[in-house]
């Protein structure tokens, strides 16, 4: 039987149509379940194993390193075997990168950690020890961390590791006009440093994620998904009028923003981070992770 040329652009446009209704926002990324471990920094200090073992029972498969119990390398290793979860990456202060780095090295690794990440900036001029409240950093402070990244980057490269950078929200606050988050992507060299974007901080900082993205591609290897109730006009000095909540029950549509990330980023690991529970801690956890299964993002 023929077809007409008219019938076969309606049926291909009918298929079009229903393959966009259809896929679910995110779903081209499809990578595995996610949690930052300071998520569960309390409970972790009660009951390490069995803080772990809820994680795995809510479906995560990959964990981020922070807040670990003072444990040797070789019993966190055990106890994420245990529980059938995987580290693939840690966080690590910037003192700790400059002072230990070898022993950081050494334990990351063996914890299973490929990549290390840094979630604070230095200071050019150290502080004297006990200095509070903490000035903010100044836009030499952040070219001064940037020469630094790029060399822990390569230290680590070195070393089989990879380097990456993580957002809070001062990176966004303008300093005589500079916004230091873009310094630090403009000094930061590609091949050395990456950046796991913290959406939820960008966005209580006023920042879209999604145009972040879009303007710098390929720069952006991880992402902390979290959400938050936002104030009407977010900006950097907003952050205290923010109320942490699960992912779904605020005003961040993390939709785009994953969309965004399959297009022009190759995003290699997502992890949820709860900064704080407004529930159970298991019923949170759970929450978070059907969330993002329900957006087909794993």
């Amino acid at each position: 039987m023929s077809v007409s040329r008219r019938q076969f652009l309606r049926g291909a446009t009918t298929a079009a149509l229903f393959t966009a209704v259809s896929r679910a926002p995110g779903s081209e990324l499809r990578l595995p379940l996610g949690i930052q471990l300071y998520s569960v920094r309390e409970q972790m200090a009660v009951d390490f194993e069995g803080a772990l073992a809820a994680l795995h029972n809510s479906g995560y498969v990959e964990v981020e390193s922070a807040a670990l119990p003072n444990r040797s390398a070789k019993e966190i290793r055990r106890a994420l075997d245990a529980a059938g979860l995987k580290c693939v990456s840690a966080h690590q202060g910037f003192n700790e990168l400059h002072t230990k780095f070898d022993e950081v090295v050494a334990f990351d690794q063996a914890i299973g950690a490929r990549s290390i990440i840094c979630p604070s900036p230095g200071r050019r001029t150290p502080l004297p020890a006990g200095t509070s409240p903490l000035p903010d950093p100044t836009l030499d402070d952040w070219r001064y961390s940037a020469e630094q990244f790029n060399r822990i980057g390569e230290k680590l490269r070195a070393a089989g590791l990879h380097f990456g950078y993580h957002n809070h929200t001062a990176e966004f606050a303008s300093i005589d006009g500079v916004m230091p988050y873009m310094e630090l992507m403009r000094l930061c060299e590609p091949d050395k440093v990456f950046f796991e974007l913290d959406c939820g901080w960008a966005r209580v900082a006023g920042v879209d994620p999604v145009a972040l993205m879009r303007d710098h591609p390929q720069r952006f290897k991880m992402l902390h998904i979290k959400d938050f109730k936002l104030p009407p006009h977010p900006t950097p000095e907003s952050r205290e009028g923010c109320k942490v909540v699960e992912l779904g029950r605020g005003d961040i549509d993390y939709g785009p923003i994953l969309d965004e990330a399959a297009r022009t980023q190759s995003i290699e690991h997502m992890f949820v981070e709860q900064e704080a529970f407004t529930m159970p801690w298991k019923e949170s956890i759970a929450i978070d992770a059907a969330y993002l299964k329900k957006l087909g993002a794993c």
